[in-house]
């Protein structure tokens, strides 16, 4: 199994568009894509406008996948025309455990 873990930064105007596209994104992950096994989005209670993202995918491969379906690349034209990211930082990695 292939985990990514996100942290996205919005602006915090712009909060409420984000969770729109972003739950829409997440949604069709977890109902579209065979290889997506968890895409969960986690608002920050101290931080309001910080989302942590948790995607688990059965191998990388799912996740490269993941990475050219129509909901990915529509939410990354949203965010890129939307000026809907601050900042971003990711964790990809192995599951050993779990």
């Amino acid at each position: 199994m292939t985990s990514l873990i996100v942290t996205i930064e919005t602006p915090p105007d712009r909060v409420d568009e984000f969770i729109r596209f972003m739950t829409a994104a997440a949604h069709d992950a977890r109902t579209k894509e065979p290889g997506c096994r968890r895409f969960e989005v986690t608002r920050l209670t101290d931080q309001p406008n910080v989302f942590t993202l948790a995607e688990l995918y059965d191998d990388y491969a799912a996740l490269e996948a993941h990475r050219l379906t129509p909901h990915f690349l529509l939410f990354k034209k949203r965010a890129e025309e939307g000026n809907l990211i601050i900042s971003k930082t990711s964790a990809l990695g192995e599951v050993i455990s779990g």
